[in-house]
């Protein structure tokens, strides 16, 4: 099967403007993280609008489940890539699909300061809760696929050792570096060649010349943070490295995010997980968080100037890299040295992640056993009730802020 431009649409190729109206529907009704987005993309641009074919598609996913950054959004831009025939309509599909949700993000930030009393209180500490739950349900979904075996498992437990007795962000890198070299060693390829073929209207200068421009903003900012101690440049640096490093999307950026705007005091623990907490109840990526911890960190820029930095930054590795790679993408993919040390990313990033569910999120959240209960309840609504999100958010800061009340 061939995933090429002639997937696209036979009659006609559409326009940016049209990317736009799809993806704006999409921003606003798409719950449930990147998987669901994932099916909904499939059910509204493969089946009903037959933009892509069905192979294409999988394709497509794969390639954005293999490179860091936000898979669904990456996915969208690359449609919009396609659909349009330019660079355009990929932007086009990012920000219709991002602005909703981080709009919503930004309009909370802003606003709470002045949400006090024991009611915001308990509604805040009852977004803290939704965290733990959402946490330990993305830590048991993905150690199922991430972890299947022994040496995966070891792998996951290293970097929760690494994590724990290295802190900050140079834990995390350590733990995916290593994680990488693990996986040559111990996670060999099954011998299973990858079917299909992609390919869209970029060519390899022009891959190569966003690769090495999606180095150089990795390099670069840090050298000049140093130099000047510039808190915009530093903001943008914090965001751009989280996104650079999130292989598997969605959740695993907490950790990171987390080490990047705590440990320098930029956002306060409490702060974090509430707007955490609410980022589970917007439609559309989990990474427009990012506009919120931007809009509530101090010192200045703040406020829809640092909402709009950490949204750009947070997003543009992954749409950099995803724009890059698509023309080398075919051949990168059937390298078996890439699948292994990619299945020792994975597992790696599991145990980032399992770390972060015990520090900051436990800790911050559980102080007693009523919190305990809560939690626990939040959790067996999302895994065995299969409750969305949004009405889990509802019901814990629903539950909180009665709590705070007794």
């Amino acid at each position: 099967m061939t995933a090429s431009n002639e997937t696209v649409t036979a009659s006609r190729r559409g326009s940016s403007a049209e990317v736009f109206r799809v993806f704006l529907k999409l921003g606003l009704t798409s719950f449930g993280g990147p998987i669901a987005h994932l099916g909904y993309f499939h059910d509204e641009l493969v089946v009903r609008r037959r933009w892509i074919d069905d192979p294409g598609y999988a394709d497509l996913v794969a390639l954005c489940q293999f490179l860091p950054g936000p898979a669904s959004s990456q996915v969208g831009f690359a449609l919009g890539v396609l659909r349009s025939n330019s660079l355009l309509g990929g932007l086009a599909a990012w920000i219709a699909f991002t602005l909703p949700s981080a709009i919503m993000l930004v309009v909370f930030a802003l606003g709470a300061a002045s949400f006090t009393g024991p009611v915001a209180e308990g509604v805040l500490h009852g977004l803290k809760l939704v965290a733990v739950a959402v946490v330990a349900q993305a830590v048991w979904g993905m150690a199922k696929s991430l972890t299947p075996d022994r040496e995966r498992a070891a792998i996951a437990l290293a970097a929760v050792v690494i994590v724990a007795f290295v802190d900050g962000s140079s834990g995390q890198i350590g733990a995916i570096a290593i994680g990488a070299f693990a996986g040559l060693w111990l996670c060999r390829a099954d011998g299973t060649t990858p079917a299909g073929h992609l390919s869209f209207p970029v060519s390899r200068r022009q891959g190569a010349c966003v690769l090495v421009l999606y180095a150089a903003l990795f390099l670069i900012p840090p050298l000049v943070v140093s130099a000047t101690g510039h808190q915009a440049i530093a903001l943008f640096d914090a965001f751009y490295r989280s996104g650079a490093l999130v292989f598997g999307g969605g959740h695993v950026v907490l950790p990171l995010l987390q080490a990047e705007v705590m440990t320098p005091g930029w956002v306060s623990n409490e702060a974090f997980l509430a707007g955490y907490g609410l980022a589970q109840a917007v439609p559309g990526p989990l990474f427009t968080f990012a506009a919120y911890l931007g809009a509530v960190a101090g010192p200045a820029p703040n406020g829809l100037t640092g909402a709009a930095i950490a949204l750009v930054a947070v997003f543009l590795p992954g749409l950099l890299l995803a724009y890059g790679v698509l023309p080398f993408w075919d051949a990168l993919r059937l390298r078996p040295a890439v699948q292994s040390a990619m299945r020792g990313v994975n597992a790696s990033v599991l145990g980032i992640l399992g770390a972060a569910l015990y520090s900051p999120v436990w800790t911050s959240a559980v102080l007693g056993p009523r919190d305990f209960a809560l939690a626990l309840a939040g959790f067996l609504l999302l895994t065995v009730w299969k409750a969305p999100p949004w009405i889990v958010v509802v019901l814990m800061a629903m539950a909180g802020a009665a709590l705070k009340l007794v």
